[in-house]
């Protein structure tokens, strides 16, 4: 069984995402910010940052989309990313990867801005960037979903859903719905899936 560390909003949505659509069994512990809930979760996770999921076989690994990733390789059945040989794997790998080193940071520079400046007058001055950074990110996905169902092809996977737990995060969460037409699209598509629906209760992306 997998255990995975989280907490609601973090980016453990997606990967509990990935595990309830794999019908992968995993027991879920929530993390209160500050309060480690027990001692192994510091050796797993030395930042103390969430998600941190504890492997079946005994191994644990940190980072959101690398364990989304792992998931949907060990339950190919789920259609969580394209096969290595499919023609989509490259549109996946290629916005899985854009999404955690271009928007991931970008937003955490957002709301966390004084880890990114020395200078206490430089504050507003990261958000800003890291503001322009997201959009003009968002607008890039934005333009390769034109004439597409999904960022990977014509099936769903889970960098659908990763973009809409980084679309989630925007300051202005409403703002895909004028400036991105093609996200908000596949946000409502997956708004409709039970087990995203289901998760946000907990979870309160939207």
């Amino acid at each position: 069984m997998y255990q995975l560390y989280t907490r609601a909003g973090s980016g453990g949505f997606a990967v509990e995402a990935a595990l309830e659509l794999a019908g992968a069994p995993f027991e879920r512990t929530n993390v209160v910010k500050g309060v480690d809930p027990d001692t192994r979760f510091r050796e797993i996770s030395p930042l103390g940052q969430v998600p941190a999921l504890v492997l079946p076989e005994g191994g644990a690994m940190t980072e959101s989309a690398a364990m989304c990733q792992l998931i949907a390789e060990r339950y190919p059945a789920s259609g969580l990313a394209p096969a290595a040989d499919a023609p989509d794997r490259p549109d996946f790998l290629r916005w899985m990867t854009f999404m955690t080193s271009v928007m991931y940071p970008a937003l955490l520079r957002i709301y966390y801005a004084p880890r990114y400046t020395a200078d206490p007058d430089g504050i507003e001055a990261v958000k800003a960037a890291a503001l322009a950074e997201v959009d003009r990110g968002f607008g890039i996905v934005d333009q390769a979903l034109e004439g597409k169902l999904w960022l990977a092809g014509e099936r769903m996977s889970i960098a659908d859903i990763y973009l809409l737990m980084l679309v989630c995060w925007h300051p202005e969460p409403r703002k895909a719905e004028g400036a991105w037409p093609e996200i908000a699209r596949v946000s409502a598509m997956l708004r409709d899936v039970p087990v995203i629906k289901d998760l946000n209760v907990q979870h309160e992306m939207w």
